[in-house]
Protein backbone atom coordinates (compact mmCIF):
# COMPACT_ATOMS: atom_id res chain seq x y z
CA UNK A 1 0.00 0.00 0.00
CA UNK A 2 1.25 3.09 -1.07
CA UNK A 3 0.11 7.33 -0.09
CA UNK A 4 -1.66 9.27 -2.09
CA UNK A 5 -3.54 12.51 -1.49
CA UNK A 6 -6.33 13.81 -3.56
CA UNK A 7 -6.05 17.09 -4.77
CA UNK A 8 -8.95 19.25 -4.36
CA UNK A 9 -8.24 19.84 -0.85
CA UNK A 10 -5.33 21.34 -1.78
CA UNK A 11 -6.84 23.21 -4.87
CA UNK A 12 -10.31 23.29 -5.32
CA UNK A 13 -9.97 24.74 -8.64
CA UNK A 14 -7.56 24.38 -11.44
CA UNK A 15 -4.67 24.72 -12.14
CA UNK A 16 -3.52 21.71 -10.34
CA UNK A 17 0.54 22.65 -11.03
CA UNK A 18 1.26 24.34 -8.21
CA UNK A 19 -0.72 21.72 -6.12
CA UNK A 20 1.07 18.95 -7.45
CA UNK A 21 4.46 20.28 -6.59
CA UNK A 22 3.58 21.19 -2.71
CA UNK A 23 2.30 17.52 -2.41
CA UNK A 24 5.57 16.08 -3.74
CA UNK A 25 7.17 18.14 -1.36
CA UNK A 26 5.17 16.66 1.78
CA UNK A 27 6.44 13.30 0.33
CA UNK A 28 3.05 11.64 -0.96
CA UNK A 29 3.92 9.52 -4.29
CA UNK A 30 0.33 9.45 -6.05
CA UNK A 31 -2.64 12.09 -6.91
CA UNK A 32 -6.23 11.80 -7.63
CA UNK A 33 -7.28 14.92 -10.73
CA UNK A 34 -10.95 15.92 -10.96
CA UNK A 35 -13.01 17.48 -13.48
CA UNK A 36 -15.88 18.60 -11.50
CA UNK A 37 -17.86 19.22 -14.72
CA UNK A 38 -17.83 18.95 -18.55
CA UNK A 39 -17.01 22.13 -18.95
CA UNK A 40 -13.73 20.93 -16.87
CA UNK A 41 -13.26 18.67 -18.94
CA UNK A 42 -12.98 20.84 -22.23
CA UNK A 43 -11.76 24.04 -21.22
CA UNK A 44 -8.95 22.82 -18.80
CA UNK A 45 -7.73 19.35 -19.83
CA UNK A 46 -6.26 20.05 -23.37
CA UNK A 47 -4.05 18.07 -25.48
CA UNK A 48 -1.14 20.40 -24.45
CA UNK A 49 -2.48 20.79 -20.72
CA UNK A 50 -2.31 16.86 -20.35
CA UNK A 51 0.93 16.63 -21.56
CA UNK A 52 2.40 19.26 -19.31
CA UNK A 53 0.73 17.46 -16.10
CA UNK A 54 1.88 13.94 -17.38
CA UNK A 55 5.34 15.61 -17.73
CA UNK A 56 4.85 17.29 -14.42
CA UNK A 57 3.83 14.11 -12.55
CA UNK A 58 7.14 12.56 -13.86
CA UNK A 59 9.16 14.96 -12.81
CA UNK A 60 8.37 15.13 -8.92
CA UNK A 61 8.16 11.18 -9.59
CA UNK A 62 4.39 10.52 -8.94
CA UNK A 63 1.74 8.70 -10.19
CA UNK A 64 -2.01 9.54 -10.64
CA UNK A 65 -3.98 6.92 -8.72
CA UNK A 66 -6.92 7.81 -10.73
CA UNK A 67 -9.10 10.38 -12.07
CA UNK A 68 -11.88 11.48 -10.33
CA UNK A 69 -15.59 12.35 -12.21
CA UNK A 70 -19.22 11.77 -11.36
CA UNK A 71 -21.82 12.16 -14.54
CA UNK A 72 -24.45 14.58 -13.74
CA UNK A 73 -27.65 12.76 -15.01
CA UNK A 74 -26.79 9.32 -14.28
CA UNK A 75 -29.52 8.81 -12.57
CA UNK A 76 -32.38 11.34 -13.41
CA UNK A 77 -35.65 10.40 -14.52
CA UNK A 78 -35.07 12.15 -18.17
CA UNK A 79 -33.57 9.41 -20.46
CA UNK A 80 -31.92 12.48 -22.54
CA UNK A 81 -29.72 13.64 -19.20
CA UNK A 82 -28.93 10.29 -18.66
CA UNK A 83 -27.69 9.88 -22.16
CA UNK A 84 -26.01 12.86 -22.49
CA UNK A 85 -24.58 11.94 -18.66
CA UNK A 86 -22.69 8.83 -20.67
CA UNK A 87 -21.58 10.90 -23.53
CA UNK A 88 -20.07 13.33 -20.75
CA UNK A 89 -18.45 10.40 -19.28
CA UNK A 90 -16.51 9.21 -22.62
CA UNK A 91 -14.59 12.67 -22.67
CA UNK A 92 -13.77 11.94 -18.83
CA UNK A 93 -12.89 8.58 -19.89
CA UNK A 94 -10.59 9.64 -22.74
CA UNK A 95 -9.25 12.77 -20.85
CA UNK A 96 -8.27 9.96 -17.89
CA UNK A 97 -6.75 7.38 -20.59
CA UNK A 98 -4.72 10.06 -21.82
CA UNK A 99 -3.42 11.29 -18.22
CA UNK A 100 -2.09 7.58 -18.36
CA UNK A 101 -4.03 6.51 -15.30
CA UNK A 102 -5.89 2.85 -14.44
CA UNK A 103 -8.99 4.14 -12.82
CA UNK A 104 -11.60 6.42 -12.87
CA UNK A 105 -13.96 7.02 -9.93
CA UNK A 106 -17.77 8.54 -9.41
CA UNK A 107 -19.09 9.32 -6.70
CA UNK A 108 -22.48 7.04 -6.77
CA UNK A 109 -25.17 9.33 -7.65
CA UNK A 110 -28.45 10.47 -5.25
CA UNK A 111 -31.83 9.00 -6.08
CA UNK A 112 -33.54 10.31 -9.00
CA UNK A 113 -31.22 13.02 -9.20
CA UNK A 114 -32.66 14.73 -6.26
CA UNK A 115 -30.77 16.97 -3.96
CA UNK A 116 -30.09 15.67 -0.45
CA UNK A 117 -29.81 17.08 2.76
CA UNK A 118 -26.41 17.58 4.03
CA UNK A 119 -25.50 14.69 6.84
CA UNK A 120 -23.12 17.27 8.20
CA UNK A 121 -26.07 19.23 9.15
CA UNK A 122 -27.43 16.01 11.05
CA UNK A 123 -25.62 16.87 14.56
CA UNK A 124 -27.21 20.36 14.89
CA UNK A 125 -30.29 19.77 13.19
CA UNK A 126 -33.55 18.24 15.15
CA UNK A 127 -34.92 16.77 11.95
CA UNK A 128 -33.33 15.57 8.41
CA UNK A 129 -35.94 15.84 5.50
CA UNK A 130 -36.88 15.83 2.38
CA UNK A 131 -39.61 16.98 0.22
CA UNK A 132 -39.72 14.16 -2.22
CA UNK A 133 -42.20 14.09 -5.20
CA UNK A 134 -44.81 12.21 -5.11
CA UNK A 135 -45.41 9.12 -7.64
CA UNK A 136 -41.77 8.10 -7.48
CA UNK A 137 -41.37 4.77 -9.12
CA UNK A 138 -38.32 3.36 -6.71
CA UNK A 139 -37.97 0.04 -8.43
CA UNK A 140 -38.11 1.76 -11.88
CA UNK A 141 -35.38 4.70 -10.65
CA UNK A 142 -32.87 2.20 -9.50
CA UNK A 143 -33.22 0.23 -12.82
CA UNK A 144 -32.39 3.59 -14.84
CA UNK A 145 -29.23 3.95 -12.90
CA UNK A 146 -28.21 0.81 -13.21
CA UNK A 147 -28.70 0.62 -16.92
CA UNK A 148 -26.84 4.07 -16.95
CA UNK A 149 -23.87 2.36 -15.29
CA UNK A 150 -23.69 -1.03 -17.04
CA UNK A 151 -23.24 1.75 -20.08
CA UNK A 152 -20.51 3.72 -18.32
CA UNK A 153 -18.53 0.44 -17.17
CA UNK A 154 -18.52 -0.53 -21.51
CA UNK A 155 -17.18 2.78 -21.72
CA UNK A 156 -14.51 1.97 -19.39
CA UNK A 157 -13.98 -1.37 -20.46
CA UNK A 158 -13.35 -0.34 -24.04
CA UNK A 159 -10.66 2.16 -22.74
CA UNK A 160 -8.83 -0.33 -20.27
CA UNK A 161 -9.49 1.34 -17.36
CA UNK A 162 -10.82 -0.07 -14.01
CA UNK A 163 -14.22 1.84 -12.62
CA UNK A 164 -13.93 2.65 -9.01
CA UNK A 165 -17.59 3.71 -7.35
CA UNK A 166 -17.38 5.43 -4.04
CA UNK A 167 -20.57 5.48 -1.60
CA UNK A 168 -21.91 8.05 -0.15
CA UNK A 169 -24.80 9.12 2.19
CA UNK A 170 -28.58 9.05 0.97
CA UNK A 171 -27.48 7.40 -2.14
CA UNK A 172 -28.26 4.92 -4.65
CA UNK A 173 -25.36 2.89 -3.02
CA UNK A 174 -24.44 4.01 0.93
CA UNK A 175 -23.11 0.69 2.42
CA UNK A 176 -21.08 -2.15 1.25
CA UNK A 177 -24.28 -4.35 1.01
CA UNK A 178 -25.67 -1.68 -1.23
CA UNK A 179 -22.29 -1.91 -3.64
CA UNK A 180 -22.54 -5.83 -3.75
CA UNK A 181 -26.48 -5.39 -5.11
CA UNK A 182 -25.34 -2.93 -7.90
CA UNK A 183 -21.98 -5.77 -8.90
CA UNK A 184 -24.71 -7.81 -8.93
CA UNK A 185 -27.31 -6.02 -11.39
CA UNK A 186 -24.09 -4.92 -13.50
CA UNK A 187 -21.64 -7.73 -13.38
CA UNK A 188 -18.60 -6.45 -14.97
CA UNK A 189 -15.13 -7.54 -14.12
CA UNK A 190 -13.66 -3.43 -14.46
CA UNK A 191 -16.37 -1.91 -11.63
CA UNK A 192 -15.36 -1.82 -8.16
CA UNK A 193 -14.82 0.42 -5.02
CA UNK A 194 -13.50 3.70 -3.69
CA UNK A 195 -13.73 2.44 -0.15
CA UNK A 196 -14.18 6.24 2.10
CA UNK A 197 -14.75 4.81 5.34
CA UNK A 198 -16.28 8.40 6.48
CA UNK A 199 -18.87 8.14 3.78
CA UNK A 200 -19.46 4.23 4.94
CA UNK A 201 -19.03 4.57 8.49
CA UNK A 202 -21.95 7.15 9.48
CA UNK A 203 -24.01 5.15 7.29
CA UNK A 204 -23.44 2.11 9.95
CA UNK A 205 -20.59 0.05 8.16
CA UNK A 206 -18.01 -0.53 10.17
CA UNK A 207 -15.11 -0.42 8.34
CA UNK A 208 -13.17 -3.48 8.94
CA UNK A 209 -16.44 -5.59 8.01
CA UNK A 210 -16.96 -3.57 4.74
CA UNK A 211 -13.78 -4.39 3.42
CA UNK A 212 -13.80 -8.05 4.07
CA UNK A 213 -17.29 -7.98 2.52
CA UNK A 214 -16.13 -6.15 -0.63
CA UNK A 215 -12.28 -8.09 -0.81
CA UNK A 216 -11.00 -7.66 -4.24
CA UNK A 217 -13.31 -5.43 -5.59
CA UNK A 218 -12.05 -2.34 -3.31
CA UNK A 219 -9.51 -1.02 -6.04
CA UNK A 220 -8.86 2.65 -4.14
CA UNK A 221 -9.10 4.18 -0.96
CA UNK A 222 -9.67 7.37 0.51
CA UNK A 223 -8.56 7.99 3.95
CA UNK A 224 -10.49 10.40 6.86
CA UNK A 225 -12.16 10.15 9.90
CA UNK A 226 -15.36 11.18 11.59
CA UNK A 227 -17.05 10.22 15.12
CA UNK A 228 -20.22 8.26 12.98
CA UNK A 229 -22.89 11.24 13.16
CA UNK A 230 -22.30 13.13 9.92
CA UNK A 231 -19.42 12.03 7.14
CA UNK A 232 -17.11 14.82 8.36
CA UNK A 233 -13.66 14.07 7.05
CA UNK A 234 -10.88 14.64 9.73
CA UNK A 235 -7.27 13.72 10.24
CA UNK A 236 -7.48 9.98 10.78
CA UNK A 237 -6.88 9.19 14.69
CA UNK A 238 -9.14 12.29 15.72
CA UNK A 239 -12.40 10.30 15.47
CA UNK A 240 -13.90 6.96 16.12
CA UNK A 241 -12.66 4.89 13.09
CA UNK A 242 -11.07 2.08 14.50
CA UNK A 243 -7.84 2.60 11.87
CA UNK A 244 -5.83 -0.62 13.28
CA UNK A 245 -8.79 -3.09 12.32
CA UNK A 246 -8.96 -1.48 9.07
CA UNK A 247 -5.69 -1.76 8.18
CA UNK A 248 -5.29 -5.33 8.86
CA UNK A 249 -8.29 -5.53 6.96
CA UNK A 250 -7.40 -4.19 3.84
CA UNK A 251 -4.02 -6.43 4.24
CA UNK A 252 -6.10 -9.65 4.87
CA UNK A 253 -8.15 -9.04 1.73
CA UNK A 254 -4.93 -8.74 -0.30
CA UNK A 255 -5.09 -5.07 -1.00
CA UNK A 256 -2.21 -3.54 -2.27
CA UNK A 257 -3.43 -0.38 -3.96
CA UNK A 258 -3.19 3.51 -3.15
CA UNK A 259 -4.69 5.12 0.30
CA UNK A 260 -5.46 8.48 -0.84
CA UNK A 261 -5.77 11.07 2.46
CA UNK A 262 -8.85 12.78 1.82
CA UNK A 263 -9.34 15.68 4.61
CA UNK A 264 -12.49 18.12 4.12
CA UNK A 265 -13.06 19.64 7.71
CA UNK A 266 -10.16 19.93 8.90
CA UNK A 267 -8.06 23.69 9.27
CA UNK A 268 -6.91 25.59 6.03
CA UNK A 269 -8.22 23.38 3.58
CA UNK A 270 -9.35 24.54 0.15
CA UNK A 271 -12.87 24.82 -0.48
CA UNK A 272 -15.63 27.09 -2.92
CA UNK A 273 -14.71 29.72 -1.44
CA UNK A 274 -11.38 29.60 -0.49
CA UNK A 275 -9.38 27.57 -3.49
CA UNK A 276 -6.38 27.10 -2.59
CA UNK A 277 -5.30 25.63 1.24
CA UNK A 278 -3.66 27.60 3.68
CA UNK A 279 -0.21 26.31 5.41
CA UNK A 280 -1.96 24.67 8.45
CA UNK A 281 -3.48 22.35 5.86
CA UNK A 282 -0.02 21.00 5.49
CA UNK A 283 0.58 19.91 9.32
CA UNK A 284 -2.78 18.15 8.82
CA UNK A 285 -1.57 15.60 6.01
CA UNK A 286 1.63 15.01 7.32
CA UNK A 287 0.53 14.31 10.74
CA UNK A 288 -1.86 11.43 8.72
CA UNK A 289 0.51 10.00 6.89
CA UNK A 290 2.84 9.88 10.33
CA UNK A 291 -0.08 8.28 12.40
CA UNK A 292 -1.30 5.50 9.85
CA UNK A 293 2.61 4.37 8.93
CA UNK A 294 3.28 3.87 12.77
CA UNK A 295 -0.18 2.17 13.69
CA UNK A 296 0.69 0.03 10.48
CA UNK A 297 4.22 -1.24 11.36
CA UNK A 298 2.65 -1.43 14.96
CA UNK A 299 0.60 -4.40 13.52
CA UNK A 300 2.59 -5.83 10.10
CA UNK A 301 0.66 -4.07 7.56
CA UNK A 302 3.34 -2.48 4.57
CA UNK A 303 2.39 1.25 4.17
CA UNK A 304 5.13 3.09 2.39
Amino acid sequence: MQFGASIWPFQWTPPYEDGIKRLAKLGFKHTELIAWDRDTLDSYYTPQRIRSLKNLLADEGMGLSEFVHSPAGAADPDAAKRKQSVENFKRAVAVAKELGTGMINSVVPTYFGLPMPRMQDMPLTQELSIDLPPGLDWAEGYRWYTDTLAQLCTVCEGAGLKYALETHPHRWASTAVALLRLFEHVPSPILGSNFDPSHSFPCGDLPQVHVRLLGKRIFHCHFSDNDGTSNAHWRPGRGKIDWAQTLVALKDVGFDGVISIELEDVPDRANRNVVTAGPRFDFENTESMRYLTELAARHGVNLR
